[in-house]
């Protein structure tokens, strides 16, 4: 009986620690963003379907896609609303080609989005999953703006480049620039 108190014990102490450690990774991802220089990585809002797009989807056409959701439209612009309520701003803007992505980046209403490719679908694009990683790992490595860069992408670019899988329309700060490597400051779940 005591063996078993021990280990109930452990494991609420444990999950204690897990939640400062939440807490502290919300506010110092707020705190990163406040300071700026940093990347934020963000998963695109609920687009229903699973993962990947559908059997002879095509990127330049949104009909053959997974497109976000009413929810996902509206949780991007609450996204939006919620980070300009605190002040932040993003220097630049990137957006995977996906329809998902782009949309997710235009409904937070923060500036003007440019589409890159190396945030692709690694999941679809599986077979340049290496070439993708390390084009958007250069992109972090090369943002030494004092502001922002906003990143909107798929969850399983940001699980290849950080080892974090964000939920739909999760925030991920990275250090920007050389040495940044992708590290982890916090994350945000602003839905």
């Amino acid at each position: 009986m005591r063996r078993i108190r021990s280990v109930i014990l452990a494991i609420l102490l444990g999950l204690g620690a897990l939640a400062d450690v939440a807490g502290a990774s919300e506010a110092e991802a707020w705190s990163a963003l406040r300071a700026g220089g940093h990347v934020v990585l963000m998963r695109h809002a609920d687009a229903p379907g699973g993962f990947g797009d559908p059997a002879g989807f095509k990127v330049e056409d949104c009909a053959t896609q997974r497109n976000l959701s009413a929810r996902g439209r509206e949780d991007a612009r609450k996204i939006g609303a919620r980070l300009r309520s605190e002040a932040i701003a993003f220097e630049r803007i990137l957006a995977s080609p996906w329809c998902r992505c782009i949309d997710t980046a235009t409904l937070l209403a923060m500036g003007p989005v440019k589409t890159e490719g190396t945030f692709g679908n690694v999941v679809v694009l599986r077979d340049q999953r290496d070439s993708l990683t390390s084009g958007a790992r250069a992109v972090i490595d090369q943002w030494t703006g004092s502001g922002n860069l906003l990143v909107v992408t798929h969850g399983a670019n940001i699980q290849a480049l950080t080892g974090i899988q964000p939920a739909s329309g999760e925030i991920v700060v990275v250090r920007g620039g050389s040495g940044g490597g992708s590290v982890p400051v916090g994350r945000l779940i602003l839905d």
